[in-house]
């Protein structure tokens, strides 16, 4: 069987990452070696953690107690009030060594005795609630730590290690794919701007993998913003440029490649984007859109931007579903 081979340091993060993924079985038995952890892969998914910077080797795997962690917990805590007990939620997020979990209000008064409990039976440092989703321009997350005294923590994925905290920072897991997507463009020699950066979701795989001269990340929002510096430096990468500030005050010219990854107003920043690509560059367009009528949308938004016959739709696919009949979708668009 292959096994995943991860540093004691890295293993609090790292191993909730790779169960969430579907990689690692969580029936398995992990087991210890000098100054690392052996955690088994199922089959095939070796070459993905590869792709993630652990080392992979074969090894004998054994399985643990059938029970699973919902089992536990809900044994665990079986002395709650049974409204409460039935509406305990089954599924989490887990971002490195943080789970992140949504509870009914009914929940209330138990929300340190069960954010304890999840934290000892999902083996986290941290357990936070996700209270309100997103809100604001800024997309600032409404999240509470229920166990745990910190909520920042590193996720690792597709070869990037994400640093930030869960309670100012939205990491929309639902966009891995397109992060992947983004490391295996062919960018060489060219200079690319990411007009809305975060903490380097797209910037950072760019500039690391695609052979990009330099990626110009402008992000507005300070926390953003100071993470996205901090992981700058975690993954050692020299040719990201980063910018505070609104996208809209930027006077860049000539940009090769822009990525446009925001969601809903979009399209009000697209004027600004023609402004600085060059004859022939790349847009990579984030927006949502009904069910069937993207490709509409999308050619009339650009049709007022750029003229009809301005610009060609290269690929346009689906990145996530976004609220009953609507998705986030992403176009590559050539401008002429």
């Amino acid at each position: 069987m292959k096994l995943a081979v991860i540093p004691n340091e890295e293993a609090a993060r790292t191993i909730p990452m790779l169960i969430s993924n579907g990689f690692a079985d969580p029936g398995a038995k992990i087991s210890k070696g000098k100054g690392v952890r052996y955690v088994p892969l199922y089959e095939g998914c070796e070459d993905d953690v590869k792709e993630m910077g652990l080392g992979v080797t074969d090894g004998e795997a054994f399985k643990r107690s059938a029970r699973t962690p919902q089992m536990r917990i809900e044994k665990q805590l079986s002395h709650l009030p049974k409204e409460v007990l039935n509406g305990l939620p089954m599924r989490w997020e887990f971002v490195g060594d943080i789970a992140i979990i949504r509870l009914q209000d009914s929940a209330a008064p138990y929300r340190k005795e069960i954010g304890a409990v999840y934290a000892s039976e999902l083996n986290v440092r941290t357990v936070c609630a996700d209270t309100g989703g997103v809100s604001g321009e800024l997309r600032t997350p409404q999240i509470e730590i229920l166990h745990g005294d910190s909520a920042e923590s590193v996720r690792l994925e597709n070869g990037i290690r994400y640093k930030f905290d869960v309670t100012k920072i939205m990491f929309a897991s639902g966009n891995t794919d397109e992060r992947n997507r983004m490391r295996r463009l062919d960018c060489k020699g060219e200079t690319v701007l990411d007009m809305f950066a975060g903490i380097g979701y797209f910037a950072l795989p760019i500039a690391k993998f695609t052979g990009a001269k330099e990626v110009i990340a402008c992000e507005k929002n300070p926390d953003s913003f100071h993470y996205l510096q901090e992981n700058i430096r975690l993954n050692g990468i020299g040719n990201v440029t980063p910018v505070l500030g609104d996208n809209r005050d930027l006077e860049h010219k000539g940009i090769d490649r822009i990525i446009m990854g925001y969601v809903q107003r979009t399209s009000e920043f697209l004027g600004k984007a023609k402004e600085m690509i060059r004859p022939g560059g790349t847009i990579h367009y984030h927006d949502t859109f009904y069910v069937h009528e993207h490709r509409e949308r999308l050619n009339e938004i650009f049709s007022k931007v750029f003229g009809t016959g301005g610009f060609e739709m290269a690929n346009v696919k689906e990145v996530k579903s976004f609220a009953p009949s609507v998705s986030h979708y992403v176009a590559d668009v050539i401008v002429r």
